[in-house]
């Protein structure tokens, strides 16, 4: 999974013209898609320029699998990795909205049956969320754990408390304040979702998230059936293989998958002030960098300064399983955002950045 917290991408300037509704694959998806393919070797490439209410950009090209035919489609799946931290922490403000969760709360509140060091006391999961809290991965997320989460038969939500109980039984890595990006922090938060939702963090992102925003081809690790496949050192990794997505249990940080469209969904949240799904007061908290700081973390997005062709900061992050690239970037002042995605880590991440560029010249260009 990609450790990134977020694209620090230099855009230029320039404003974005109007742009025409699209729901099928834009007639110049080939002219801007092919050259990059060829030039990276990633199996495949999709994006999609998203607007308030539709699409201005869709496309997609390549094929589901390195040295086969099946081509990608614009309806196809695609791993989001680390994206999926925007969505659980997106998930958690609709419980505080709830009267079922609370800003501010610590760890105390969040699991209070739990054996904690006292020095996460006071540490509250706005902090886990924005990574400020002194957790790190190691020790926790290493090879062993990810071999053993593989085929650990306990439910999730038991896999993903112990985890926790392991994690605040002992100091903090850090000193509180300090960032590091960590997925622990965002399993840490399923837990705490879990805790306050009666449900696995499966099921409350389903009932809470997906269904309230129409998004029904949603789901959890590598997409199988006919779907691309995800790919290591140039090889397609079978969805069904052991081993083809990260453990089940670091779902809350990093395991949806979804097609672009329903992907829009999503993001048209933070283009519409929280739409039907979120207060604005909410998407403000989780829009709004750590400390006012610049160019800094908020909960589940990296943020950028202001844009002049954003007309304001813009949201991004990427993520990634090392078999899969997604990116993702938001103009909320300027109502639309940009995706792009590939079933390749190595060669999709060159192939995504250099597509994400090229959308965003071309829509920002006067």
């Amino acid at each position: 999974m990609d450790r990134r917290a977020f694209v620090a991408a230099a855009l230029g300037a320039g404003f974005l013209p109007a742009v025409a509704r699209a729901q099928e694959a834009d007639a110049s998806a080939d002219e801007l898609i092919a050259p990059i393919l060829a030039e990276t070797g990633a199996p495949a490439l999709a994006g999609a320029v998203v607007t308030r209410d539709g699409f201005a950009w869709l496309g997609a090209g390549g094929v589901r699998r390195a040295g086969g035919t099946d081509k990608v489609t614009v309806e196809d799946q695609w791993h989001l990795g680390s994206n999926t931290k925007a969505m659980t922490a997106a998930l958690y403000a609709r419980l505080v909205e709830q009267g079922r969760a609370r800003w501010g709360a610590g760890t105390g509140e969040l699991f209070p049956k739990l054996k904690t060091d006292p020095a996460w006391s006071g540490t509250t999961i706005q902090q886990f969320m924005a990574h400020r809290a002194g957790l790190s991965d190691k020790g926790l997320i290493d090879s062993a754990w990810l071999i053993a989460a593989q085929t650990d038969p306990r439910p999730l939500p038991d896999q993903r408390r112990a985890f926790v109980a392991k994690a605040l039984g002992a100091k903090p890595g850090l000193a509180s304040g300090t960032y590091e990006y960590a997925n622990a922090d965002y399993v840490l938060a399923g837990a705490a979702i879990e805790r306050a939702s009666g449900l696995d963090w499966e099921s409350a992102i389903r009932a809470e998230l997906f269904s309230p925003l129409g998004i029904e081809g949603a789901g959890f690790g590598a997409p199988d059936g006919d779907q691309p496949w995800g790919h290591l050192n140039g090889v397609a990794v079978d969805p069904m293989q052991l081993g083809a997505d990260n453990p089940a249990a670091m779902g809350p940080a990093g395991t949806v998958h979804m097609s672009l469209q329903d992907y829009a969904r999503f993001l048209r949240v933070f283009l519409t002030d929280g739409g039907e799904l979120l207060q604005p007061s909410s998407v403000a908290t989780l829009t709004t960098p750590w400390g006012g700081q610049p160019n800094a973390y908020a909960l589940g997005w990296g943020t950028l300064e202001r844009r002049q062709w954003a007309n304001g900061p813009v949201l991004t992050h990427s993520g990634s399983n090392n078999r899969w690239m997604a990116v993702a970037m938001v103009a909320p002042a300027r109502g639309l955002a940009f995706v792009t995605v590939s079933n390749d880590r190595a060669k999709g991440e060159k192939a995504t950045q250099a597509l994400l560029l090229k959308l965003i010249d071309r829509f920002a260009r006067a």
